[in-house]
């Protein structure tokens, strides 16, 4: 299938490494070009390389929690590439612990990153597309229920689906699409830190794939290849939609 997405140019935040990288990848591959952000300018570096250099891939290091990050972002890619066609709004994952045991400055300064942040990036970027741009937000499967040990996940990725939905409504009529997935147990540096801290990450591992029906944690290129294609024009007709890639794991319809 021919995705569309050649030529076609878009914003990641988070994506030195981990799902914001591998969706670039996944992007690049494909024929697009991509502006990535990350807050480790080595890690930005190594990863621009990694995606084929400055005729595929720039990168800026960055804050979302910046106010001027969003409108710098969207400056790079009108400035180097000369269009700007969608964002995958990634941020890295809060503190760990339940809503009960995270202090105020950890819920104060999560909000500020995870959802303010992304709210600001998002409602940036939806501004400057036009009709087939889309924007994709990484949350989490906390978004349909709860994880256990990771309350401040719990308390705001939701929320950030239900903004997702009502930017879905206000600039659908202009062509502009923005959906949320829902990554589940894919191998990430986030992952590998949470199976670690269960003190036996091996168990750990063993029974995080005897929950997930196709047995196995996910590879983030698989995730990257469903954003891509959610991102791209083949996929005109989705929008407002939280889409899980999580192996099966969620049990709701």
């Amino acid at each position: 299938m021919d995705l569309g997405l050649a030529d076609r140019v878009y914003v990641l935040t988070g994506a030195s490494d981990g799902l914001g990288f591998a969706t670039a990848e996944q992007l690049v591959a494909d024929g697009a070009r991509v502006v990535i952000s990350s807050r480790a300018p080595e890690r930005v570096a190594a990863a621009v390389e990694a995606l084929g250099g400055p005729e595929r891939a720039i990168g800026l290091t960055a804050d979302l929690t910046d106010g001027g990050t969003p409108e710098r972002l969207v400056a790079a890619a009108r400035e180097q590439f000369g269009r700007l066609d969608g964002a995958l709004i990634s941020v890295g994952g809060p503190p760990r612990g339940t809503a009960a045991q995270i202090s105020d400055e950890q819920w104060r300064e999560s909000f500020e990153t995870v959802f303010l942040g992304t709210v600001r990036t998002a409602r940036t970027v939806a501004a400057a597309l036009t009709d087939g741009g889309a924007i994709g937000l990484v949350l989490s499967t906390s978004v349909r229920g709860p994880l256990p040990g990771l309350g401040i996940s719990n308390g705001l990725r939701p929320g950030l689906a239900g903004v997702a939905k009502d930017l879905a409504d206000e600039h659908g009529p202009r062509g502009v699409r923005v959906v949320s997935l829902l990554p589940g147990r894919i191998m990430t540096a986030r992952n590998r830190d949470l199976l670690a801290a269960a003190g036996d990450p091996e168990r750990a591992r063993a029974e995080a794939e005897a929950s997930i029906p196709l047995g196995r944690i996910g590879d983030p290129a698989e995730f990257g290849r469903v954003a891509a294609f959610l991102l791209s024009p083949a996929a005109g007709y989705v929008t407002g939609v939280t889409v899980p890639v999580d192996g099966g794991a969620l049990r709701g319809l």
